[in-house]
């Protein structure tokens, strides 16, 4: 899971109310409820799009502006401090993430699907993108700071089976009602139907559940805003007064350069027949291999390189996993060149390539953390954030258009050749010795 950060001036951990429900009760929902909609606007929008008949140009394109309001989320994350409260905001925009996904059900079966439903989608990222800030917010209030610590994993855990399940899960259901109705516009208005009901039960379960701890209280309205902007603005100002700020955002920027990339026209490589350059994998083929099997992978990497990090510290483990995150890579070129029709086979490849990147991600998470110690880390690790949006965001716009015009062997040829930048920038950033490192006790 990505981490995301509150806004600046959020209180200190304080316990919840005595007799509260358990965290057992709401931790693992309301974090399966924070990444269903950040799979189905990043990752299910391109697999629908894909399958009624888009361009890979226009889906990369357009799906890719899906990033900004996670890029510019810290902007607006005073509001959640100013306005209600953060148990609030969260069943407010649960609801609301509901009604969109039922939104998007209405426009399929339109002749007008690609713009309407993009709008929606549109919406949904921005709701997603504040869900996000008033739940880690909510959280830090509503737990006291060990047990914060103990579900951190949890969290974690929840999160990425959402993206299993909304990648894999859903992706196969896609393909499966597909299948039987004839019609992939129908299976999908179907899939945004019963997403829409799961998340209007998931606000209504968190209305009744999530506990009222003492700290989260209404935000003081217009009359604070003024200084709050003040103080949001300080934030910013100490951010890009950081030592080496220009090899610190050349990092968070161009780190993620070729996944970037390849992330986008991963699904549609997959789906495109092979007479196009794909595999010519089905609907539900792709919920399996792709979906599946290779965020399984993905979720492993990310858990093994957590664990190098915390054994030899950042410094010495960055290359090898800088090389972990680009070198497997060469699968998807392998795969453009072969055309396995194994499902076996094409489903390794892709596990050794999301296991790298999960291993690589780490070293770019912790990095992110390196960045943003001092007085104000929550709010520079939103920042950071931000800019990691931000740096998929934009090469992911043209890497549709740049396949259409190279095809995929020698777009994949360009995908390694993009390694370089990421590679220039890991050599050039600077980490203390040990920092990550697990002391012995």
């Amino acid at each position: 899971m990505t981490d995301k950060a509150a806004a600046p001036g959020d209180r200190p951990p304080y316990p919840a109310v005595e007799g509260q429900t358990s965290p057992w009760a709401w931790i693992p929902t309301l974090y399966f409820a924070q990444g269903i909609p950040y799979v189905v606007v990043m990752t299910l929008s391109v697999v629908l799009y894909k399958n009624l008949g888009i361009s890979n140009t226009d889906i990369a394109l357009y799906t890719s502006w899906l990033y900004l309001p996670w890029v510019i989320k810290p902007l607006w994350s005073p509001l959640a401090e100013l306005f209600g409260t953060k148990r609030q905001w969260v069943a407010v925009l649960q609801f609301f993430v509901g009604a969109a996904l039922a939104g998007v059900a209405l426009t399929i079966p339109t002749d007008h699907v690609f713009q309407l439903s993009l709008a929606v989608f549109w919406l949904m990222a921005f709701a997603s993108a504040s869900h996000d800030i008033a739940a880690d917010g909510y959280y830090m209030l509503a737990l006291p700071q060990h047990q914060q610590a103990a579900f951190v994993g949890v969290r974690s855990t929840f999160y990425r089976l959402a993206n299993i399940g909304g990648q894999g899960g859903l992706v196969y259901l896609a393909g499966e009602l597909t299948e039987r109705t004839g019609s992939a516009a129908q299976a999908w208005s179907w899939v945004f139907w019963l997403l829409g009901g799961l998340f209007v039960a998931l606000a209504a379960w968190h209305a009744l559940v999530l506990p009222r701890p003492a700290a989260d209280v209404r935000g003081p309205g217009h009359r604070a805003a003024r200084g709050l902007a003040r103080e949001f603005f300080a934030v910013f100002v100490s951010f890009f007064k950081k030592p080496g700020i220009a090899v610190i955002l050349g990092f968070l920027l161009l780190y993620r350069f070729p996944e970037a990339q390849l992330l986008k026209l991963a699904s549609p490589f997959l789906l495109d027949p092979v007479e196009q350059g794909g595999l010519g994998l089905s609907t539900k083929a792709v919920g399996i291999a792709y979906g599946t099997v290779g965020l399984t992978a993905l979720t492993l990497g990310g858990l093994a390189g957590g664990w190098v990090i915390s054994r030899v510290g950042l410094k010495r483990a960055l290359w090898p996993l800088v090389l972990a995150m680009h070198v497997p890579n060469v699968a998807f070129l392998v795969l453009a060149l072969t055309h396995p029709t194994n499902l076996a086979v094409i489903s390794a490849a892709l596990a050794v390539e999301q296991f790298g990147y999960g291993l690589g991600f780490t070293a770019y998470l912790m990095y992110m953390i390196h960045v943003a110690e001092g007085p104000q880390k929550t709010a520079h690790y939103a920042i950071c954030t931000g800019f990691m949006a931000l740096g998929m965001m934009i090469p992911g716009m043209w890497s549709g258009w740049l396949q259409d015009h190279l095809g995929y062997v020698s777009f994949f040829v360009w995908v390694l050749v993009a390694t370089v930048p990421s590679f220039a920038m890991a050599a050039l950033i600077k980490v203390p010795e040990n920092f990550g490192r697990k002391e012995d006790a």
